[in-house]
């Protein structure tokens, strides 16, 4: 148990197109060794599911995704694994969120000053700073095929090796 395993994903991911369930495909980069010696070779497949995949939000709510192996697949033979989750959050955009506030402001500003004077500028920068952070998603995750990602075995695995004639 704890046996770090480092896989290539052969399976494009992200957090608004995958769903739950989806299988999620992967090899082996680093081979798995015990005593010095290699019970598992780099390319080895990995096969498992997403677990959750929740879409960026307008307001709050950062886009996610999380997935985990349940089977190491060497040669001919298939092997129930079980492995942590590997699990993704978008960045915050806090930036992005400002910027999309101050243009959305200074629109609504200029178009309540038109419509309704001073008073009606002050009303249109605030709704129109409000409505553009609303009316925009954040980020999505996306981990397409070839991104690397680390995880570790949650129970022990058993491979029977056999033993060179001395």
């Amino acid at each position: 148990m704890g046996t770090v395993l480092t896989a290539k994903l052969s399976t494009d991911l992200a957090s608004d197109t995958s769903k739950v369930e989806d299988f999620v495909r992967g090899t082996l980069t680093k081979p798995i060794t015990v005593a010095g010696a290699t019970v598992v070779p780099a390319g080895a497949q990995v096969v498992g599911s997403v677990l959750a995949a929740k879409e960026s939000g307008r307001v709050k709510g950062r886009a996610s995704i999380a997935f985990r192996f349940s089977r190491l697949i060497v040669g001919t033979e298939t092997h129930q694994i079980h492995t942590a989750q590997i699990a993704r959050e978008a960045e915050a955009d806090h930036k992005g969120d400002i910027t999309k506030g101050a243009v959305g402001g200074g629109v609504g500003a200029l178009v309540g000053g038109l419509v309704g004077g001073g008073k009606g500028a002050a009303i249109g920068a605030g709704v129109g700073g409000t409505g553009a952070v609303l009316a925009t998603k954040g980020k999505e995750v996306r981990l397409p095929a070839g991104t690397v990602v680390s995880t570790h075995l949650d129970q022990a695995l058993v491979i029977l090796v056999p033993v060179a004639n001395r």
